[in-house]
């Protein structure tokens, strides 16, 4: 019955004539579930490995440059139902009430963390920094980093490919890189693309996260979260059909937006960015 509902998103009452029973029954054994499912967090969510990832130390185009690499970070919004007086708070990029859900995956689609529960108008920047400074939250080992978009600002752990320059294939309009920022930034995104087949896998799978869930916010928190952990499940498992190939998936938009004043570029980080980027040109054939 739980899986009918986050698969389908589904009602209890619809449930109820499914499975023939009371609307009460569905409702008590849907929160042991969601209790359940949550109580896995640390057993399937796990940090990333240290070791660089066999898809970067086998190809030339990550490697060197990207053998610290340990993941993705970005964000999503999926539909909330929230109460009006709160309405204005929520209200995502598109105009319609949202949560914005913060996740890194490493590079087997596998989330390594997730925090969900912010508003759909917070900025990607301010949730990572919210997810640094909490005691339980995202670590990043020394010496390691994250692949991120254009929307963070070049740190030390956090990567994001060069601004106001080219960045998916499809925007080279079948000709190649021009110059060192355009290949770091097509090679950047070529990797980075993972954290968008993870999320397009969730979504296909859990439909509750592509419609407005028929449950209280706090439920609707722990939903995201216990989807996270049956996706890795799945992943572990083995292969699901929900899975998009690497080859067949077209990457989202590339988030522009400017950094927070309170989290600048980096110096030293963005000099060690433009170093791969004249390697990579140097190199390339």
């Amino acid at each position: 019955m739980f899986l009918h509902v986050v698969g389908h998103n589904q009602r209890f009452r619809v449930v109820h004539m499914t499975f023939r029973r009371s609307i009460e029954t569905i409702s008590r054994y849907f929160r042991e579930v969601l209790y359940a499912v949550g109580e896995l967090r640390n057993e399937m969510i796990l940090p990333p490995s240290t070791a660089t990832p066999t898809k970067i130390r086998d190809s030339h185009r990550w490697y060197p440059y990207f053998k610290d690499c340990i993941g993705a970070i970005d964000g999503t919004h999926v539909l909330a139902r929230v109460p009006r007086n709160q309405r204005a708070a929520f209200l995502g990029r598109k105009h319609t009430t949202t949560q914005n859900i913060l996740a890194a995956v490493d590079f087997d689609l596998r989330f390594t963390y997730v925090l969900a529960g912010w508003e759909g108008s917070a900025h990607d920047a301010l949730i990572l920094a919210d997810a640094l400074e909490r005691e339980d939250g995202l670590k990043v080992p020394q010496g390691k980093f994250y692949l991120v978009d254009a929307g963070y600002a070049v740190r030390p752990g956090f990567l994001p490919p060069y601004r106001a320059t080219r960045y998916h294939l499809s925007e080279y309009g079948g000709r190649n890189p021009q110059n060192p920022k355009e290949l770091f930034n097509l090679r950047h995104s070529s990797l980075r693309v993972t954290i968008e087949r993870a999320f397009g896998a969730l979504k296909n799978i859990f439909k509750i996260l592509y419609n407005k869930p028929f449950h209280p916010y706090k439920t609707q928190v722990k939903l995201v979260l216990a989807c996270c952990i049956l996706h890795n499940w799945i992943l572990r498992h083995g292969n699901d059909e929900h899975v998009p190939l690497e080859d067949t998936w077209a990457a989202n938009q590339l988030h522009e937006g400017a950094p927070l004043d309170l989290v600048m570029d980096n110096a030293a980080w963005s000099a060690t960015r433009d170093n791969w980027a004249q390697q990579m040109w140097q190199n390339r054939g």
